[in-house]
């Protein structure tokens, strides 16, 4: 059992079930490890809340959320095709209904994703792009670009799943991943509260060393880091609900706003994407 001194933080799950976890600091890799790990993992996803799972527009968060994501769905496409310099075979793990999918087929990729929730699976298959339940059932090994939007820090056991994905990806090839940062203003505002944390969702909280470090032992090259934007202000507008209860804007607003500006000048925002060049 890990001594009270590796604790770096309590916090709970606050959007299905009230539990408590602790985040247990990896000083080595500046990395953060949500304890303990639930058995029926698969539990903590079923919520209608969980909103990257569907293509929900019943309340205005909800529309607020979907088209925030139908705008920056274009960017990404633009964005990974940049860095391939043009269109190729795409990967997306994690690929929730398929909307990123979608948007880079119609800009002539081809495409394939991987998402292990049944229903959200189903709702891509239907916007007619193929999707696997596991990585391991994509036999494909030269993608150009495989990309986990916001996914990384979902995955068990980082080590094998890594050594997976880099099988499919040729040599040369780019990995893109998005993860929140805990050393962000927003999450040493929120503390606790930080909606980020989304434990126990969320096994694994990284920072801008620990990606750094975890991906050159697996001969990837971190080229380029760069801010989302967006996520300060919806990740604030979840904490703001989770520590008072209600939704406020004009303090996710504020609180948004001082972190992108804070990171203007730290380098450190409330979500990273992370342009890895696999070297081999």
């Amino acid at each position: 059992m890990k001594s009270a001194e590796n604790i770096y933080i309590k916090t709970k799950d606050f959007l299905l079930t009230g539990e408590e976890f602790s985040l247990i600091e990896n000083k080595e890799r500046d990395l953060l490890k949500t304890i303990p790990v639930p058995k029926n993992l698969a539990h903590y996803y079923q919520s209608e809340n969980y909103i990257s799972h569907t293509d929900s527009k019943k309340s205005f968060f909800d529309k607020a959320y979907q088209f925030v994501k139908n705008i920056s769905q274009n960017q990404k496409v633009s964005l990974i095709k940049k860095l391939n310099k043009g269109e190729g075979a795409l990967l997306d793990i994690g690929s929730g209904t398929g909307d990123f999918l979608v948007a880079a087929k119609n800009k002539n990729w081809k495409v394939q994703g991987v998402e292990p929730d049944q229903k959200a699976r189903q709702l891509a298959e239907e916007k007619g792009v193929h999707v696997e339940e596991l990585l391991q059932n994509v036999h494909q090994e030269n993608f150009d670009v495989i990309t986990l939007w916001h996914v990384l820090e979902h995955v068990q056991d980082l080590e094998t799943y890594i050594l997976e994905i880099k099988k499919r990806l040729k040599p040369g090839g780019t990995l893109i991943v998005a993860v929140p940062n805990y050393k962000s203003k927003d999450a040493k505002h929120y503390k606790h509260f930080w909606a980020a944390f989304d434990v126990p969702r969320h096994l694994w909280h990284f920072s801008k060393t620990s990606i750094r470090r975890i991906f050159e032992n697996h001969n990837f090259q971190l080229i380029k880091t760069k801010p989302m934007w967006f996520d300060a202000f919806y990740i604030s507008l979840l904490s703001e609900k989770y520590k008072t209860g209600k939704v406020n804007w004009f303090k996710a607003v504020w609180h948004g706003s001082r972190s992108n500006l804070s990171g203007i000048f730290t380098k450190e925002y409330s979500s990273h994407i992370y342009v890895l060049k696999n070297l081999k």
